[in-house]
């Protein structure tokens, strides 16, 4: 019932910065909660971000915090992951997730969403 994209991704030195999109269509999110996760080449797929439609919480790994933010548009059903001072260690495929935004909410954990996107690459050259 649900569609993500996500776009944004690119090559870029590190300390830069980027921005990634997660466009989502088929049903409003507003009762709605994403997520952002990322997995690189040998590693296990780690979390990123997550924002509650509703209520606009926030949740980031320690990793990203204070260099990550993730936020909704107002006028638009897309979210975004606005990156800075990115590090070598960042890159990686980034997904985007979402699940109905009820009961008890688990944001790191990929069990919790019900929908992904197809996921976009961040490479951040050293």
């Amino acid at each position: 019932q649900v569609q993500l994209v996500e776009s944004g991704g690119g090559l870029v030195q590190a300390g830069g910065s980027l921005r990634l999109s997660c466009a989502a269509s088929g049903r409003t999110f507003r009762s709605y909660a994403v997520g952002w996760f990322r997995q690189a080449p040998g590693k296990e797929q780690e979390f990123v971000a997550a924002k509650r439609w509703s209520s606009g919480s926030t949740y980031y790994a320690d990793s990203v915090k204070g260099r990550f933010t993730i936020s909704k548009h107002n006028a638009e059903i897309t979210v975004y992951l606005q990156m800075n001072s990115l590090k070598p260690e960042d890159t990686a495929l980034y997904y985007c997730a979402a699940r109905k935004d009820e009961g008890v909410f688990t944001p790191t954990r990929t069990s919790t969403y019900d929908y992904w996107g197809q996921g976009t690459q961040v490479t951040v050259s050293s």
